[in-house]
């Protein structure tokens, strides 16, 4: 599962306000450079890093146990990928038992992770709403832009052969899109053609169209709506997309 994720942002002060207050996280720890989110038992889910930058720096996929880390570390250096085994300070850090470090095809920072901690209180949304659908489909699903399809044909074999992602589904029209599942969640990852490489979205889920509708009310308010009501023809999910 997608299991939590880091995003690097200029300043803290738009994160303080768009998470808790149209996301509905519930935000648990400040400093002055990171914040860092609740969405439901998890100790933490999102943290975001004010270090100038901008888009999802470290991407935590979820492993079940310490013999599945192992023997995916096993798999990976089989195929000549480096992996870094992480410290015991950077695992307290995200509050997990053990994690090992690797990158994807595509630069990205990917740590791979098993038992995660869970938080003694129950979660409180920073809204109100019924809550996020997390537990074994993980904290959502990540979509990148990508600048052609030989950059989508670099990353399949990583991820299929090597991390164990399943193809979905695909198509070509209006562009060529690869949705790849690990678990009942119709996608966790997914490649689109749009000429750039980029993070193109994160998407969180909620239990109710209530939920999801004061949050478009809130987006259009605050004048961060990006693409407005619709229904995918995939995973047939009815959303809007804001900007962070």
């Amino acid at each position: 599962a997608l299991g939590d994720v880091g995003a690097r942002a200029k300043d803290l002060d738009g994160g303080g306000r768009f998470g808790p207050g149209l996301l509905g996280l519930q935000r648990v720890d400040k400093s002055r450079s990171t914040l860092a989110f609740r969405m439901d038992d998890r100790k933490q889910r999102i943290v975001v890093h004010a270090d100038g930058g901008e888009g999802i720096a470290i991407f935590g996929w979820e492993v079940a146990d310490a013999d599945a880390l192992d023997a995916l570390a096993a798999r990976l250096e089989a195929a000549g990928v480096k992996v870094v085994r992480g410290a015991r300070a950077l695992a307290d850090e995200r509050f997990v038992t053990d994690l090992i470090v690797v990158s994807d095809p595509l630069g990205n920072r990917l740590e791979i992770f098993h038992g995660p901690e869970v938080a003694s209180d129950p979660f409180a949304p920073g809204r109100p709403i019924s809550g996020f659908r997390t537990g074994p489909l993980g904290l959502g699903h990540v979509v990148f832009n990508v600048e052609s399809v030989d950059v989508i044909d670099k990353a399949m074999p990583f991820y299929r052969d090597l991390l164990g992602f399943r193809l979905t589904d695909y198509y070509s029209h209006p562009f060529e899109a690869r949705f790849l599942h690990v678990n009942p969640r119709h996608h966790s990852l997914a490649f689109i053609k749009t000429g750039k490489n980029a993070v193109h979205h994160l998407m969180m889920e909620v239990f109710s169209f209530d939920d999801m509708g004061q949050g478009y009310d809130i987006a259009l308010g605050n004048d961060q709506v990006a693409t407005s009501l619709g229904r995918h023809t995939s995973d047939f999910i009815t959303s809007f997309y804001a900007f962070t």
